[in-house]
């Protein structure tokens, strides 16, 4: 519905009293699933209250949330809510919102990075990816093996000193 539409510029979105949305970038009245699927899109938009002219797009997006969590698996636990609510009114309440924001970022960020990875190795045959697989296993194998090697022969030098000579004992008493 939205692909046809992509623009760089932010949409705006009209929640009237009726509780209908409208996206005004299609002049068309929208659900909940079509917001959800802005954001999916990485759509820049803002739900604004026709009647106050209020920004209430966190409003709209946690709507979004409780309907996901209701379903299937939620993300959030108990606990986790729990937490979250406990921050309200501290200190630190500035902070965590931050903290979540960055943490999430660095998750999305790693994610991506794993699905990079992914797609390298879809392109490869399961014979490459097992030859690469044991180029790298013999590599470290034979890493391994020096420093085994290197760490005997560090202890047979300290055993044995270069130019020690067998001696027969020395007795104290001469004839």
């Amino acid at each position: 519905m939205f692909d046809n539409h992509r623009m760089n510029k932010l949409r705006i979105v009209k929640k009237y009293p009726n509780r209908r949305l409208y996206d005004t970038a299609i002049s068309s009245y929208i659900t909940l699933e079509d917001v959800k699927q802005l954001v999916l899109e990485y759509e820049k938009f803002r739900v604004i209250d026709a009647k106050t002219n209020e920004d209430i797009t966190r409003s709209i997006l946690l709507q979004i949330i409780s309907e996901e969590e209701a379903q299937g698996s939620p993300i959030f636990t108990a606990e986790l809510l729990a937490h979250i609510i406990r921050f309200y009114g501290d200190t630190l309440q500035g902070m965590m919102g931050t903290y979540l924001e960055r943490s999430l970022q660095c998750f999305v960020d790693q994610q991506h990075l794993v699905r990079e990875q992914m797609r390298s190795f879809i392109g490869k045959t399961p014979l490459t990816l097992i030859s690469e697989m044991a180029e790298r296993n013999l590599s470290i194998w034979q890493g391994m093996n020096e420093q085994i090697y290197r760490q005997h022969q560090r202890e047979q030098s300290e055993e044995d000193p270069p130019n020690s000579e067998a001696k027969p004992p020395r007795s104290g008493n001469r004839s």
